[in-house]
């Protein structure tokens, strides 16, 4: 768990620095730096969604993920969450007002970012093996930095999107001292490659080019897990 905790702690303190600068940073600056990450997401994305080597199947598990997701609609669900830390943090807000929406905007994109993604699925393995967590040290560095320019932005919502990352992480590392040893190598790589194509939904969503419920394709994760399984 000691990668998952310097993950969180790193949101954190770079959640902090981008809450002091905020008043300092120029919009264009903002905009920029927010253009920049949404070009990463991406690139990130597709580097990870090229790792399987059956694509049928990650296209099935994605459109089932989806189905169930949107049923479910988790999206709402963690918005309504977001919502309660928002009105604890800053008093009630009437639903639409920019706080409110600044801040579950906020921290539904932080947390799918910091979630969502090769290091943080490879990392918790790693970490749940008993190696040294260098994977999600590393993820540290880089969610530090995305921290900084995020809470510039939206504000202390950025802080508040560790306790996910608490929870993913940390349940993937448990979960990974337990099952995960025998997954195989296509396995892993179709789990990658599902989380790489939902990097460029967020990516894409981050440009504001489309609006995408990322979140409700979220079940895609497990499911293409059981279909590798069966498949091989």
């Amino acid at each position: 768990m000691i990668g998952t905790l310097v993950n969180a702690g790193a949101i954190v303190a770079g959640g902090c620095v981008g809450m002091v600068i905020h008043s300092k940073l120029p919009k264009k600056i903002v905009d920029i730096v927010f253009q920049g990450l949404g070009l990463i997401t991406l690139t990130i994305g597709i580097s990870m969604a090229i790792k399987t080597s059956n694509m049928i199947l990650i296209v099935v598990s994605v459109v089932l993920g989806a189905i169930i997701g949107q049923a479910i609609d988790i999206d709402k669900y963690l918005r309504k969450f977001s919502d309660y830390l928002s009105n604890k943090k800053f008093g009630k807000t009437s639903p639409g007002t920019t706080t409110d929406n600044t801040f579950t905007e906020g921290f539904v994109t932080a947390s799918i970012l910091f979630c969502i993604g090769s290091m943080s699925i490879l990392g918790a393995i790693e970490d749940g093996m008993g190696n040294p967590p260098n994977l999600l040290y590393t993820k540290s560095v880089i969610d530090l930095m995305s921290a900084i320019a995020l809470a510039s932005s939206f504000g202390i919502c950025i802080i508040f999107s560790s306790i996910p990352v608490l929870i993913y992480q940390g349940g993937l590392t448990l979960f990974a001292a337990f099952i995960m040893r025998y997954m195989s190598d296509a396995m892993i790589a179709d789990m990658t490659s599902v989380g790489g194509i939902l990097l460029i939904g967020l990516g894409i969503s981050i440009l504001k080019i489309k609006e995408i419920k990322v979140i409700n394709m979220l079940p895609s994760v497990v499911i293409v897990v059981f279909l590798s399984y069966l498949w091989t």
